[in-house]
């Protein structure tokens, strides 16, 4: 699933009430399973100019990417700081680290061929999904209509909450980059 719609949904989904710590909290935790191939991918795009497809077809299954990707996407290792966030009644960790495990769910789901290992350090094994939120030979064409609706429907919820107005902002810039990458998904893969 594209990230926006990690946001969307996991904000959604957590953030009662929908606003101040509580929502970032939820919004952090959506993002942090994505955020390293961001910066790497930013990185070896935009500063050290590495060519796309070096980066999408190499370096995102190199060995160092993929150990980064088993760290930050660890069920074993999100479940550990949820536990903890319950233990020691911790709500911007328990908030946080519930919003990343959906994101971490979703994306076991939804990865055909670009899957991560998520039981890491327990097992480097791989789950291979029949189904693909980017891929149409994965059925795409399937997901990105239901995921568009997620999206909407997790707006329509966030809005309701009583959302202030740079979060309303916010989360609209994110509804509008969800539906614009899922029509490029569609278009071209």
């Amino acid at each position: 699933m594209n990230t926006p719609a990690h946001l969307l949904i996991g904000a959604a989904a957590f953030a009662r009430p929908a606003r101040g710590a509580i929502l970032w909290a939820a919004v952090l935790g959506s993002v942090l399973p994505d955020l390293s191939l961001y910066v790497m991918a930013g990185v070896s795009l935009h500063i050290l100019g590495v060519p796309p497809q070096v980066v999408f077809d190499e370096l995102y299954f190199s060995p160092a990417w993929q150990t980064v990707f088993a760290i930050d996407n660890s069920f074993i290792l999100w479940g550990l700081a949820l536990m903890l966030g319950v233990w020691r009644g911790w709500r911007f960790l328990t908030v946080a680290t519930s919003a990343g495990l959906l994101h971490l769910t979703v994306d076991f789901l939804l990865h055909a061929g670009d899957g991560r290992p998520q039981f890491w350090p327990l097992s480097d094994w791989v789950f291979h999904s029949p189904v693909s939120y980017w891929d149409s030979t994965h059925y795409a064409l399937w997901v990105a209509p239901v995921s568009a609706v997620l999206c909407v429907g997790s707006y329509v919820v966030l809005w309701s909450r009583g959302l202030s107005g740079p979060a309303k902002l916010f989360f609209t810039a994110l509804l509008g980059g969800e539906i614009w990458v899922a029509r490029q998904w569609l278009l071209f893969f």
